[in-house]
């Protein structure tokens, strides 16, 4: 875990410098960085400090595939910067942010990619920046979006539960269905050694991961994959009132920033008729 806080002058020159850049000049890794790795992690930890003493974790899993476009280079160059300065100015003085990558775990190499949780926005810019633009994915009408679930679910502790038991958020952004399991084999190959069940359904990893966070889920509308007749059916039987759709990438920093801020003096289970 980082230290050091959330700097928007800082980020405004970032955006700055990034202007004028594609996917492929910001996003430069050709292969899925050692440190984002989550073979034989064991946890991440979202902690208090001195400088963050009510550290509240917040974990935002994007899909990486081909079909998301120029939707990751959007988030480098403009998301972070607005979802960091809307939680910040509105009140949640102490956020660590988790970044996730999300792919195919029947076609990809790489399909769960994990950071470390941050309040420093360099520190956030350098895991957003790290993710391998694997661009993979398959024909199989969907993508590992459970991945996160798992993780989150398994491998991370907060001090926010631990001390305050209050839940942190989680967030998987993309365009595509969940795929309806995950075989124990799969994850054990991703993530290393231990017992695993034979096969892990969505809806069982999502129960885990809401034992200790909000889950939402934000279905982009923006590309051809989500415009897809059906791409949502699994999405509303899962998530209900915690699926947002949104038509395009500028969309998904208001929505999250509007969750947390909707979010705060919050314990448990915050129910949130309307978001956007």
């Amino acid at each position: 875990m980082g230290s050091g806080t959330y700097s928007i002058s800082s980020s405004v020159s970032r955006s700055a410098t990034y202007a004028s850049l594609n996917n492929q000049q910001i996003f430069t890794n050709t292969a899925m960085p050692h440190a984002m790795s989550p073979l034989n992690v064991k946890v991440r930890e979202s902690r208090d400090s001195a400088e963050h003493p009510n550290s509240f974790p917040i974990i935002m899993a994007l899909d990486v595939t081909g079909s998301m476009g120029s939707i990751p280079n959007y988030m480098v160059k403009e998301g972070l910067n607005q979802i960091m300065a809307n939680i910040i100015q509105q009140g949640e003085k102490d956020p660590q942010v988790l970044f996730l990558g999300i792919g195919d775990h029947e076609y990809d190499t790489s399909p769960l990619q994990v950071g470390q949780f941050e309040s420093s926005d360099e520190l956030l810019d350098k895991w957003l920046r790290a993710v391998y633009l694997e661009s993979g994915g398959g024909g199989n009408l969907g993508e590992s979006y459970s991945l996160a679930w798992y993780f989150a679910g398994y491998h991370t502790v907060t001090d926010s539960w631990e001390k305050r038991k209050r839940k942190g958020l989680l967030f998987t952004i993309g365009d595509e269905p969940v795929l309806p399991s995950i075989p124990g084999h799969a994850l054990k190959s991703f993530v290393g050694g231990g017992q695993y069940e034979k096969k892990y359904s969505a809806a069982q990893l999502l129960d885990k991961a809401r034992e200790t966070y909000e889950v939402y889920h934000i279905h982009l509308t923006q590309t051809s994959a989500g415009k897809l007749p059906g791409a949502m059916d699994g999405w509303k039987q899962l998530m209900g009132k915690n699926l947002i759709v949104v038509d395009s990438a500028e969309d998904v920093a208001k929505t999250i920033s509007d969750i947390v801020i909707k979010y705060q003096g919050t314990v448990t289970s915050p129910y949130i008729e309307e978001i956007l």
